[in-house]
């Protein structure tokens, strides 16, 4: 018996200020399967790493607000929260203007803490909040840019953002040296999370360098799938990515989830190949994905003075 098609809804967008922006997301979200009853618990998950380089690094502020605008009018209780890097997600989420953004819409800012150890694949535990785990609908919403030690960071890597606090960098020193174990707790992480649904931002990429200090790519680009692998698939081949320079694709093409394939996905909107990305530019060399002790207390350093700012 032949596997069912994923779809994977691409259009384009021209401008985060663009009039049919929030029809659009609505359109892609219904398209992907949100289709949530009233009074669902829904978690809107951005990717909020950091308030520097907040015009790039961030899901836009535009972006956040059309999907809270769609789950609103579906009578969903609808939070907001990320877990970034430095400082706090409410800290973030105000310097990047995500909170302006929204503060005329019956929504909550929440933190992405309450760790609860889930068991990974190869025998190791990690802390996903339970403000994400308890959630009865959980909407991705990840920036579509370049990252320095995956060559690309997009739905399935914007899902590390549930795990609380500093166990990020930890599992960074303990898992990244060893084989695969750092993409395969990413696939892991993924496969914890409650029904997910995911929107990926792409109207204005980061390329170059990233997760933060990249330069904009103009890409015009939304889509949506109940999929984060298929999605991913679906970005890194616009992009001109091959599963050979990404090591989460390669992963997902190990363990056979369906989604990792090209073939195995349904454009009902638009094609990949629609979508001009020559000129984008991934890492060529990455850095090591593991994290040295030293690394890390600056990493402690610099969040505590985040939140302490």
């Amino acid at each position: 018996m032949s596997m069912p098609m994923l779809q994977v809804s691409l259009d384009r967008c021209p401008a985060y200020g663009a009039p049919g922006l929030s029809a659009l997301v609505g359109e892609l979200l219904q398209g992907a399967g949100c289709r949530p009853t009233p009074g669902t618990r829904v978690l809107v998950k951005p990717n909020l790493i950091s308030a520097a380089d907040a015009g790039l690094a961030a899901t836009h502020p535009a972006v956040v607000r059309a999907v809270c605008e769609y789950l609103l009018a579906h009578g969903c209780r609808v939070q907001v929260g990320d877990s970034p890097a430095f400082g706090t997600g409410r800290l973030v989420a105000r310097k990047v203007g995500i909170v302006a953004a929204l503060r005329d819409l019956p929504v909550s800012l929440v933190e992405l803490d309450r760790p609860r150890a889930v068991a990974l694949s190869f025998g190791e535990r990690i802390g996903i909040s339970a403000v994400a785990l308890e959630s009865e609908l959980l909407v991705n919403v990840p920036k579509c840019k370049v990252h320095v030690q995956m060559r690309l960071s997009l739905a399935v890597k914007n899902c590390f953002g549930c795990v609380a606090g500093m166990r990020k960098p930890l599992a960074h020193a303990r898992y990244g040296e060893q084989g695969t174990r750092f993409e395969s707790m990413l696939l892991d992480i993924l496969a914890a999370l409650p029904a997910m649904v995911h929107l990926i931002d792409g109207i204005t990429a980061m390329h170059v360098r990233g997760p933060m200090g990249g330069q904009p790519f103009a890409l015009g680009l939304l889509g949506a799938s109940a999929s984060a692998v298929a999605l991913d698939t679906a970005l890194a081949t616009v992009l001109g990515v091959t599963p050979e320079e990404s090591a989460i694709w390669q992963e997902s093409l190990r363990r056979g989830i369906p989604g990792s394939r090209l073939e195995q996905l349904d454009f009902p909107r638009l094609h990949p190949r629609d979508f001009a990305a020559a000129g984008f530019q991934v890492p060529g060399v990455l850095r090591p994905v593991t994290f040295n002790p030293l690394q890390l207390a600056r990493g402690a350093c610099k969040r505590l003075l985040a939140r302490l700012g």
